[in-house]
């Protein structure tokens, strides 16, 4: 059974003659298209060729300077050739998470002007449109760094990022800035951090055996978690459509507490498969290797995965999938729901930032085997994870506000998310091989063990797995060649989060090589560090209570308010660390907290906003309509949520709003919610308005297939 006409059209799509004919072995034809739509490798190399360049040119940033017009010829004709007659530069205002579609900004304009002498249309797309554009910097988010009056943004193109083409527009991946240079966007820092690794690892891998000609790169891969929900139902609740979770809801008869939807197959009973499958089309075809999907824990929850790749082409591809994942659910009959937490008692959704550092000819720097083949130095794998160790231990503070998206408030240590407590996991073998190089006690290289599983069969043979186990309570868990940064919200854009990922690293790795260069020993650097900083390891389970508290005595940072993690920003600390790393300036800083906590306020008043809506235009009535329910207390509710709104527009700063609205979500708020789940309990079926957690989370129980697909 298809569930749906858009299903069967997507299995034809995805495979012409399978259902009739034999397809060739190991053909790759049906993926001919992959990577047709972004300017890069052979696409790139076809068209520079037919103006006397090829895409060699486009490895060195000054191909913006040499080859500009050049390159905007050959895109241009890319563009055509593809049905595309319009362009933007494509950029990422900040506080986008959970309120701007596509989490972008970019004006589009078409490839074209009229000849004013023949009245005739020509193209018309130069280097000078390709590289730079300009805006209004003022109607973004800010934090006073732009006004009306000074309201100058300009765009530039980011040469680290790929062109991508969808429909009939190209779009340009560019930094956004003030006329001063401030940093408007996302992007901006996330590459100067690039630049601050690059450099200063490169200065440390010198110094360990290691000569490195074109600087360093941050390795990423996102995991993208979403549910999808029935979009008539979507329909159903107000909340969901205009703030992405349920602010009420009772919770259904069944959640998740049988395991049963994890890993569980992925029905074609349902349009859940074919809307994945299609979404997957969709990337493969801009060069987006989304190589995996499955069925998460909650029911209704899914999960996608990509291949990794360089940090800014991760995080530009993430933000189309996570775009292209909302616009393909309708088509089938679907609503895609992006937030943390929109649905209460079963799992939110996160995004698992994987992390690693390597040379341009692929030396994975948290990889031991790579290390120590491209030095021959047996220290130089442990000297470089004491600075990893270190910059965690000094700036967890700045790893926590980095997660403090509104949504992460109900995830965070929620048994389904690290707690906000910053410790990382290193396994047995990795913390019994570095306690004895910190102490002294051994040398040579790290060997990471392995064992075999015998299960006393003869069909299935005996099989090795490593010798370590996975640890899902850790919010920074190494994983043998990157460390898995677990708490990252689902819907949030990861620049910031590997901005500070990158900074912090630069700066030990700074560190280091400063010491090195004034005559200290590496190894007795890495020894006093991992000394000092030890005790931000922890390979237990980071949800026992009792582990918490440990680790709150060890002096961890722990930081369980969002409102306040985000206030760790302007810190004189982190302040000072941006500006050394030439990352962010202290107004840049001040300005990026106000703009994080505004973010927090808004996304808090409306739903408080939308929670009175429901109140007054559902709950009640359908308590009025059986004669049931907590109608004087709903009543008050609303008083009192309007009180709470209140008191936040009458604080004076932005920082003392958040307070104020952390307080009504989290307090206030979650107490209503309890009196509006009661009357819910009581209203019989048919008068109650708003869809409910069983008509939203249940897609396989409660879909069926047209009755022409049944044949």
């Amino acid at each position: 059974m298809i569930a749906s006409v858009a299903a069967a059209r997507s299995l034809l799509r995805r495979a012409p003659g399978a259902f009739g004919g034999v397809r060739s072995m190991a053909s790759l034809s049906m993926y001919e298209d992959y990577g047709k739509h972004v300017f890069t490798g052979t696409v790139a190399d076809t068209y520079l060729k037919k103006h006397g360049a090829d895409a060699s040119i486009l490895k060195d940033p000054s191909w913006t300077k040499t080859h500009a017009d050049v390159v905007a010829n050959a895109v241009l004709d890319w563009a055509v050739d593809n049905g595309a007659n319009t362009y933007c530069h494509w950029f990422q205002p900040m506080a986008s998470s959970g309120v701007r579609h596509g989490q972008t900004g970019q004006v589009q304009n078409m490839m074209m002007k009229f000849n004013n002498d023949t009245n005739e249309v020509e193209f018309d797309f130069k280097g000078k449109d390709l590289i730079k554009g300009e805006t209004d910097g003022s109607s973004y988010p800010n934090g006073g760094l732009r006004a009306t009056h000074t309201a100058g943004g300009y765009l530039a193109l980011d040469t680290s990022s790929p062109i991508f083409l969808r429909g009939d527009t190209i779009f340009v991946p560019s930094a956004f800035v003030s006329y001063y240079g401030a940093a408007l966007d996302e992007k901006t820092p996330l590459l100067r951090a690039n630049a601050a690794l690059s450099k200063q690892g490169t200065r440390l891998l010198k110094h360990l055996g290691l000569e490195v000609k074109d600087g360093l790169r941050a390795n990423i891969g996102l995991e993208q978690e979403m549910f999808l929900v029935p979009r008539e139902e979507f329909y159903r609740r107000p909340d969901l459509q205009l703030t992405g979770r349920t602010v009420i809801g009772r919770n259904a008869p069944r959640g998740q507490e049988m395991c049963d939807h994890y890993m569980a197959p992925l029905s074609s009973a349902t349009a859940a498969l074919a809307c994945m499958q299609e979404i997957q089309e969709e990337c493969w075809k801009m060069g987006i290797p989304l190589k995996t999907r499955h069925r998460e824990v909650a029911p209704n929850q899914f999960e996608f995965a990509p291949l990794f790749g360089s940090n800014t082409t991760q995080i530009d591809q993430n933000l189309w999938v996570m775009q292209i994942i909302e616009e393909v659910a309708p088509r089938h009959g679907l609503a895609a729901l992006l937030q943390e937490k929109p649905f209460n008692d079963v799992n939110g959704s996160g995004k698992h930032n994987n992390w690693s550092i390597a040379t341009p000819d692929g030396v994975n720097l948290l990889n031991p085997h790579n290390v120590l083949d491209a030095t021959g130095n047996d220290d130089a794998f442990p000297i470089i994870m004491a600075a990893v160790v270190a910059a965690l231990d000094e700036h967890g503070d700045l790893l926590r506000m980095s997660i403090a998206s509104p949504g992460n408030d109900f995830r965070l240590g929620a048994c389904e998310a690290p707690p906000a407590i910053v410790s990382t996991y290193l396994g047995d073998d990795m913390t019994f091989f570095l306690e004895h190089f910190k102490d002294g006690k051994g040398k040579g290289a790290y060997k990471p063990g392995v064992k075999t599983l015998d299960l006393g069969t003869r069909e299935v043979m005996p099989f090795e797995v490593p010798a370590e186990d996975r640890n899902r309570t850790s919010p920074f868990p190494y994983g043998g060649a990157r460390f898995e940064f677990r708490a990252v919200g689902s819907s949030q854009n990861v620049s910031m989060v590997n901005t500070v990922l990158n900074t912090i690293t630069a700066e030990k790795f700074a560190e280091f090589a400063d010491r090195i260069e004034a005559g200290e020993s590496p190894a007795h650097i890495a020894q006093e560090t991992l000394k000092k900083h030890w005790k931000v390891i922890f390979n237990g389970d980071n949800y026992c209570a009792d582990a918490q508290q440990e680790l709150t005595d060890r002096g961890i940072w722990r930081i369980d308010s969002g409102v306040e993690a985000i206030h760790r920003l302007t810190a004189d600390k982190n302040i000072a660390l941006f500006e050394k790393m030439n990352v962010l300036t202290k107004e840049e800083c001040m300005a990026r907290s106000d703009i994080m906590h505004d973010h927090y306020t808004g996304t808090v008043e409306m739903e408080a906003l939308v929670l009175i809506d429901m109140i007054n235009g559902h709950i009640v009535p359908s308590c009025k309509a059986g004669e049931v329910g907590p109608i004087a207390e709903l009543h008050e509710a609303v008083t009192t949520l309007k009180s709470g709104l209140a008191a936040i527009h009458a604080a004076e700063t932005c920082y003392e709003k958040a307070q104020l609205a952390r307080v009504l979500r989290l307090e206030t708020m979650i107490d209503i919610r309890v009196t509006c789940d009661a009357a819910e309990e009581v209203v019989p079926a048919n008068l109650w308005t708003l869809a409910t957690y069983k008509e939203l989370l249940f897609l396989d129980s409660h879909s069926d297939a047209p009755a022409e697909m049944y044949e």
